[in-house]
């Protein structure tokens, strides 16, 4: 390893020679440099790397690979025609083996970091493969811009603005991908406005193309900014002749709203919903409506979960964060009840829809937050007996933890995208739970991201 001194500016393009550790919380490569940390994305653990130093931080290096010295065994080859730097593949170089590994581990140093009660006597399961590591995705999300002549539809690069234009997404159905390419091309022949951030003109600014793996129909939603384009109604009836393809909605936005959606959503052409159907029920989507990426390995996800609720037919089970209602009408069958609590609006009226869709007598969707209804319905009598929460990558908020160690239900599972959020819930859990189990399912080949399935008990 190189010894001379650098400065800031001259450790742009100062080169040095890392072994890699271990991987990182997002997949990158780790390892030291004079006794500081650097992360190296494409990097794997076990080899020898040439890389550039692009940041130096207080605490750590930022790190671009230049080239491979010693590969590791486990290393395959990264998808080709694909930018590198873009999300969703940030695992692509690991073998899938490998990968599996590594998410079981990522949620095992997470534990270990925040060491909640008991976590050593946890059972950390091995993580279930999914059957399809390529081609899962049955929903992108791209963004459209035009520079010069050009046009450009694809995904930033991480922590810019920078867009890279995607032709070929590997994780992307084949059927969302082309309906993408096909949309940008028929924007660019009729002329549609592609909005611009620095000139702030309107026009269309994300494309996004969702797919029902089970009726194969597919969605698409332009999200624009400004409400009347010029050739808008013409693209949505263009947009309605490709294959596969029963309707078209505008989403409105601006410039100062962070969030990729807006507020307001409106058909253009064809079908309210797409249909889905998951272990013999089916599900309505409308737009705005959660529901996950990979289709197929949703049953996988799910049915684990329902097993580890342990339900019985006398039960109640309060399935928060509901979504489109999907948990707790596979889970109906089950129990005497099912109350799902959801707060966005487009959500519970789809959640109410599938309820009848289904012909499920026992179940009703509540528009709201989790931590403000779920007192309210322990203090109008119900029996809250099973608990299911499935909430976003920042976790559970502190206030409806505190209203878990009240309510208390005896069966209580979490399912987390993230295993950061997930164990440092458990430490305020650990309060009155123990963990039994905790399931791995990899939902998402080819990336760092898995779905932990925790089963909590109530301590006695």
């Amino acid at each position: 390893m190189q010894k001379k001194h650098f400065s800031k500016n001259a450790s742009k393009e100062r080169h040095v020679i890392i072994t890699i550790k271990r991987l990182g919380i997002n997949g990158e490569g780790i390892g030291y440099y004079k006794r500081k940390i650097i992360f190296i994305p494409g990097a794997l653990p076990d080899e020898v790397v040439v890389a550039k130093i692009v940041k130096d931080h207080p605490q750590y290096l930022e790190g671009e690979l230049v080239r491979i010295k010693e590969a590791s065994s486990d290393r395959v080859p990264f998808p080709s025609g694909v930018d590198p730097r873009i999300g969703g593949l940030e695992l692509a170089q690991l073998s899938y083996a490998g990968q599996l590994k590594f998410k079981k581990d990522n949620l095992v140093s997470a534990l270990e970091k925040y060491h909640p009660r008991g976590y050593k006597n946890y059972k950390i399961k091995n993580t279930i493969p999914a059957p399809d590591q390529w081609h899962y995705r049955a929903k992108a999300q791209y963004q459209i811009e035009r520079e010069n002549h050009h046009v450009s539809l694809g995904l930033y690069a991480p922590n810019s603005h920078q867009l890279i234009d995607l032709p070929e997404m590997p994780t992307q159905s084949e059927d969302t991908q082309a309906t993408e390419r096909a949309i940008r091309d028929l924007i660019i022949k009729l002329r549609v406005p592609i909005a611009n951030r620095r000139r702030n003109l309107p026009g269309v600014k994300t494309i996004v193309v969702r797919q029902a793996e089970a009726s194969q129909e597919m969605q698409v939603t332009l999200i624009t900014v400004g409400h009347k384009l010029d050739n808008l109604l013409q693209l949505a009836d263009e947009i309605m002749r490709l294959p596969k393809v029963v309707s078209v909605y505008q989403n409105e936005t601006d410039w100062q709203n962070p969030q990729v959606w807006g507020n307001k959503t409106s058909k253009l052409r064809g079908k309210n919903q797409i249909t889905e159907e998951i272990m013999g029920k089916k599900f309505d989507l409308s737009p705005r409506s959660f529901f996950q990426l990979n289709p197929v390995q949703t049953a996988t996800l799910y049915s684990e979960a329902l097993k580890l609720l342990s339900l019985t037919p006398d039960m109640t089970l309060i399935d928060a964060y509901s979504g489109v209602g999907t948990l707790g009408i596979l889970a109906a069958d089950q129990v005497k009840q099912v109350v799902g609590i959801e707060s966005i609006p487009e959500a519970v009226l789809d959640a109410q829809h599938n309820v009848e869709l289904n012909h499920v007598r026992n179940a009703e969707y509540l528009q709201g937050s989790v931590e403000k209804l779920l007192p309210r319905l322990k203090e109008d009598g119900l029996p809250i007996d099973a608990l299911i929460v499935d909430p976003p990558r920042t976790g559970l908020a502190k206030s409806l933890i505190k209203t878990l160690l009240r309510v208390k239900p005896a069966s209580f599972v979490y399912i987390s995208c993230n295993p950061s959020t997930l164990a440092q819930d458990l430490v305020l859990l650990g309060e009155a739970y123990d963990v039994r189990v905790i399931e791995n399912v990899d939902m998402l080949p080819q990336t760092p991201r898995c779905e932990c399935i925790a089963k909590l008990t109530l301590r006695k």
